[in-house]
């Protein structure tokens, strides 16, 4: 492997409906437990990774593809002394759900049941794509790949979304109150305030919202917090400004929380955003 610093660039592309693309290489990089807004579609382009993912290890090297559905929690952190360095698109469930509906007829969007698949086609093809969208122009070009891409993906390796049966009352109170802190995650919560939303002792919320959300509810309103600033941010105002306003204590609190998720501090989200 070569002997390579850390570096993450980040883009949002507005000619395919904003979807955002990362390119990152990392050494020491540690992703805690959090989730995204879409699907992460990546490439293990060097060296290699390894993350948690449903309760399971995962390991990823080169040229393997890591798929992770749409707000499922993920770890992610290098899984040797030298890093990973990989390529990353995030379409949100509409514009996947979009594409499955056009071209297979399918409501609702696709769903990934392998975090790790070995494709060497496919990784080449999306690798292909990765690098086309780093370019300038050739909208036309960068939009039929991507179709073709996302098609040939959703074709081979995608499944229709699991149907949710009847849930349990523990359940759906855990998934409402899940909901209420993702609307609101600028509040300071308590533990009490959120039990009793839920109707349950804090002990007994407490472990049944770690296991149907897959991380504590402090965990989680600071996912709800970076949500909302990456949104902000989307809208143009500065992460000095919105800080404070998503909950979070001062702008190096901030800033930590942002990078650990996202591979990229807020004003290098913004930059891609507006250079």
């Amino acid at each position: 492997m070569c002997d390579r610093s850390e570096f993450a660039n980040y883009w949002h592309l507005p000619e395919l409906g904003g979807l955002e693309l990362l390119n990152a290489r990392y050494e020491e990089q540690a992703f805690t437990k959090h989730s995204h807004e879409g699907y992460c579609i990546a490439v293990i382009e060097d060296g290699a990774q390894t993350f948690q993912w449903q309760g399971s290890n995962y390991y990823a090297n080169e040229r393997h593809i890591v798929l992770i559905n749409a707000d499922e929690v993920h770890t992610g952190s290098p899984a040797q002394g030298s890093g990973w360095e990989y390529h990353a698109i995030y379409p949100t469930p509409e514009m996947i759900e979009h594409i499955n509906k056009d071209l297979f007829k399918q409501t609702g969007a696709p769903w990934f049941s392998d975090a790790v698949v070995d494709d060497q086609g496919l990784a080449q093809q999306l690798m292909q794509l990765f690098l086309l969208l780093e370019q300038e122009g050739n909208v036309l070009l960068k939009e039929s790949f991507y179709l073709s891409t996302m098609a040939y993906l959703i074709a081979k390796h995608g499944q229709s979304t699991p149907e949710i049966y009847k849930l349990s009352d523990s359940k759906k109170q855990i998934l409402w109150v899940k909901e209420f802190i993702y609307e609101y995650p600028e509040r300071e919560f308590t533990l009490a305030e959120l039990a009793n939303m839920a109707h349950l002792s804090q002990w007994h919320f407490l472990r049944q919202f770690n296991l149907y959300v897959g991380m504590t509810p402090h965990k989680w309103l600071i996912q709800a917090r970076l949500h909302k600033a990456s949104r902000l941010l989307k809208q143009g105002l500065r992460p000095i400004d919105i800080a404070v306003d998503c909950g979070f204590s001062d702008q190096s609190h901030f800033n930590r929380h942002f990078k650990k998720a996202f591979g990229v501090t807020p004003t290098q989200y913004t930059q891609s955003l507006f250079s």
